[in-house]
């Protein structure tokens, strides 16, 4: 399971590669034509804007699924082990509830505009919200395995704290180094 979950993980992180880059030359392109040949790319502005909430959800699956987002630690790491699962528990739980909103109402939002054109591309309009669907059932799925984890006792200890308290330490961490700057085998 552990490897689909990468293996999806390095897709969605390909893809995101490849919409940034339509970002790119998209907005450059436009930047480029406007000033040097008085024209543009029509579609530019509409796409891009689109593209770059797909970026954003896709984002924050890759960062849940890496537990990647920054948060305090300050009393759960002050707990005992037991209370610390039962606070990972309740805080998936919590998740898990936003998450059942977020994709309802992205899904009616979806259903609200499958018949509604973009003013500049023409496409359909349920392609933008839906990529809350897509985010809202790809993290459900994450967040009910890792509950799952959790309720059946499979989280080690040292997972049971799933925040970074800031970027810099969470990279000291990934390149094993301690406080200090010093190399830690």
């Amino acid at each position: 399971m552990n490897r689909w979950i990468d293996r999806a993980s390095r897709l969605i992180e390909a893809l995101m590669v490849l919409m940034l880059a339509v970002m790119v030359v998209l907005v450059f392109g436009n930047v480029v034509l406007r000033y040097a040949f008085d024209s543009g790319i029509t579609i530019s502005e509409e796409l891009s804007r689109w593209l770059f909430v797909w970026v954003t959800f896709l984002g924050a699956v890759v960062a849940l699924k890496e537990n990647a987002h920054l948060g305090t630690d300050m009393l759960i790491s002050k707990l005992p082990p037991a209370a610390q699962r039962v606070c990972l528990a309740v805080a998936q739980a919590l998740m898990l509830f936003v998450t059942w909103l977020l994709f309802s109402g992205a899904l009616a939002q979806a259903r609200i505009n499958a018949e509604v054109e973009a003013p500049v591309s023409g496409l359909p309009t349920w392609i933008f919200y839906a990529s809350g669907v897509v985010f809202a059932a790809t993290t459900g799925l994450l967040l009910l395995r890792e509950l799952w984890r959790t309720l059946s006792g499979q989280v080690r200890r040292d997972e049971l704290v799933r925040v970074q308290e800031s970027e810099d330490l969470a990279q000291m961490e990934a390149l094993h180094l301690d406080r200090s700057g010093t190399y830690k085998p």
